[in-house]
């Protein structure tokens, strides 16, 4: 059934290429909205907001989560979505981006972009009429962590006040945007990672800085068992993201002491939530008995892509 619009979230920010680009209360605008939207459709309730709009989406990096979410997303918001991978457009072939963003903005009512370098898509938004969303750069991935706080949202009731602790390589865009996020969100971090695998510094220092100005803190350890303490919610990610695929065999023993498994999540809150991007590898990052178990929410969270994906893109290309 389909149901008159209703007022979106406004938003500061054009374009979304890092979660940083949204307010505190930003945020909490499009979480809520999302669940809205959430519940509205599980009642076969669909709002129109994007009729007659097209979300072109562009892909240099293959994805599951990302197409599905955005495209179904588009859909159910009564738009179109047009998916773009690097053989489909002149990219490779020498057209510059300018000129890409430039005529694409022609055609289409907003942009999603899945790459490798961040200056990709700041590149693409500068020459772009129409919004652009990130969906992954290598140090960025914020669609995916407003799903994850909408999902720590929906489950404790809250943001503010919260442990976060997140285990395994620290350098990647799960990192980051978390990070990010967290400190904007009032969220206490902890983190522990193998020496050589830390955060990028520039973005560590600054949401330290964030963290502090919210009255909360983000802190690196050495070892999980000290940074997986009293945490309400533990979350980790593979231990070679997409496009070091050849590491992933050396990664194995760098890695693995820091496992998320039952021994090591015994040390977090009794009702603590499990959080993971996917796919997960079973027995290197997380043991089948921790994602598989009662404290997972991964299911929710992917399920969550789609909805939050849907408030913002109502937000960004609504009317």
């Amino acid at each position: 059934m389909t149901v008159q619009n209703k007022q979106k979230p406004s938003l500061s920010t054009k374009h979304l290429l890092r979660i940083t680009d949204l307010t505190q209360e930003e945020i909490k605008g499009l979480i809520e909205d999302a669940i809205v939207l959430k519940r509205e459709q599980q009642k076969g309730l669909f709002h129109h907001h994007l009729q007659g709009k097209t979300l072109g989406m562009i892909f240099e990096k293959s994805s599951t989560r990302t197409r599905v979410s955005f495209e179904v997303g588009m859909k159910q918001l009564g738009g179109d979505a047009l998916f773009l991978s690097s053989r489909d457009i002149q990219l490779e072939r020498g057209e510059t981006i300018a000129d890409t963003a430039k005529v694409l903005s022609r055609y289409v009512d907003g942009l999603m972009i899945r790459t490798f370098a961040h200056e990709t898509i700041e590149e693409f938004a500068k020459h772009s009429d129409v919004p652009v969303i990130n969906g992954l750069t290598d140090p960025h991935h914020p669609t995916q962590v407003l799903a994850d706080l909408m999902t720590i949202y929906e489950k404790k009731g809250k943001l503010r006040g919260l442990k976060l602790c997140y285990i395994g390589d620290g350098n990647n865009n799960m990192t980051h945007s978390l990070l990010e996020g967290a400190a904007l969100c009032g969220i206490e971090m902890t983190l522990a990672s193998p020496g050589g695998y830390e955060p990028n510094p520039a973005i560590l220092k600054n949401a330290q800085k964030v963290a502090a100005q919210q009255g909360t803190s983000i802190e690196m350890y050495d070892h999980p068992t000290e940074a997986i303490k009293d945490a309400d919610i533990v979350v980790t990610d593979v231990w070679a993201s997409m496009g070091e695929e050849g590491e992933a065999e050396a990664r194995k023993s760098i890695f693995s002491a820091f496992q998320v498994n039952q021994e090591l999540t015994s040390y977090a809150k009794p009702d603590y939530l499990f959080l993971h991007c996917l796919p997960a590898h079973r027995g290197e990052e997380v043991t089948a008995d921790v994602i598989d178990g009662k404290h997972s929410v991964v299911f929710d969270e992917a399920e969550n892509r789609l909805h939050a994906q849907k408030a913002l893109m109502k937000a960004l290309m609504g009317v």
